[in-house]
């Protein structure tokens, strides 16, 4: 009984030290932007000696699924928000002519009703044609005000739309860039293995 509880509390401490060094690994793909957590990746990736003699540039399976997990993510949640700029775009633009429409019609009521009587019904009510006019300036200079507002957050939408493709564009190029640049180094390791593989040959 004595020679298991020595044997339980070395089992506890190198578990809780493989667990601390999981996390501290695991940290920067989950906290750090794409370009560090590529950078990280390239780092942590280390050469060994297969069975054959030859060498090989390893990297964590689990950080690649992070990586891909991260990056999918990234380009998703901008698809989404472009997706949702451009609703909200077409939306507005659908508003937009609407108040156009309906600010055309007010004005032709405006000049059929200038060339009527002083005295006019409007609801049942009569009215005067000054007063009559005030209230029809009033929903014109109204509807003129809303379809500068939705103009403007039509506007406003079409920039987001701008930097949301920007910014897919970025992480996409960055994606590019950094697949290039682990390609190069993977050649460059093979290359640098091949020579020493010839060297030994010649050497022999």
């Amino acid at each position: 009984m004595k020679f298991f509880k020595p044997s339980i509390l070395l089992f506890l401490l190198i578990t809780t030290s493989v667990l601390a060094q999981e996390n501290d690994d695991e940290a920067p793909m989950q906290n750090g932007t794409i370009d560090e957590q590529f950078e990280y990746v390239l780092e942590k990736s280390g050469n060994f000696r297969g069975t054959n003699g030859s060498m090989y540039e390893a990297v964590k399976l689990s950080m690649l699924l992070a990586l891909q997990a991260n990056t999918i993510d990234s380009i998703n949640t901008l698809q989404k928000d472009l997706e949702t700029a451009n609703k909200l775009g077409s939306d507005q633009k659908i508003e937009i002519e609407d108040l156009k429409t309906k600010l055309a019609d007010t004005q032709a009521d405006l000049e059929q009703t200038n060339s009527e009587k002083n005295s006019m019904s409007l609801f049942g009510m009569q009215l005067s044609k000054g007063g009559y006019n005030a209230l029809m300036w009033s929903i014109i200079v109204g509807l003129i005000i809303l379809l500068g507002f939705f103009i403007l957050k039509f506007k406003n939408s079409n920039t987001i739309t701008v930097q949301a493709r920007q910014s897919l564009a970025e992480v996409e190029e960055e994606f590019e860039e950094h697949r290039k640049r682990a390609l190069e180094r993977e050649q460059k390791v093979r290359r640098q293995l091949q020579d020493e593989i010839n060297k030994q040959k010649k050497a022999k």
